[in-house]
């Protein structure tokens, strides 16, 4: 899968997640929403330690896009620090390191463990969200 198709879902996940959360709690960004939701999942499927590993790469690929992202960095329980923090700051430069972040996240998903069962944890994770099964 190429790059475009892993920013593609997830600038589409993260509008879901925009509009989901404009009836909860506005404390928290689609962007930090996201990551959390993913987290519980890819841990079940990968353990703390894979996961903590698929997101500090993730991490480490889209700092070069999005400086903005060098003061985040992934706790020990694999939840993401900063990210929020960031979000207070400047609104529009937050949402794009979240897609580049999320877009680096999905694209090492995709290389590991392919395109049907990456749209599978989406699935089980937005049960209620339409995709079409491919990214």
């Amino acid at each position: 899968m190429s790059l475009p198709e892993s920013r593609h879902l997830a600038q589409r996940l993260l509008a879901y997640e925009a509009v989901a959360g404009e009836n909860s709690e506005p404390a928290e960004s689609a962007a930090f929403r996201v990551f959390a939701m993913l987290r519980l999942a890819l841990i079940t499927l990968a353990g703390l330690a894979g996961f903590r590993s698929l997101l500090s790469r993730a991490l480490t690929l889209a700092r070069a896009d999005a400086p903005d992202l060098s003061a985040v960095e992934v706790a020990a329980d694999g939840s993401l620090k900063g990210l929020d923090e960031l979000a207070s700051q400047a609104q529009e430069e937050t949402q794009e390191g979240g897609v580049v972040l999320l877009t680096q996240l999905i694209g090492l998903l995709l290389t590991f463990i392919g395109n049907d069962l990456t749209i599978r944890l989406v699935q089980d994770v937005w049960p209620e969200a339409a995709f079409d099964g491919r990214v």
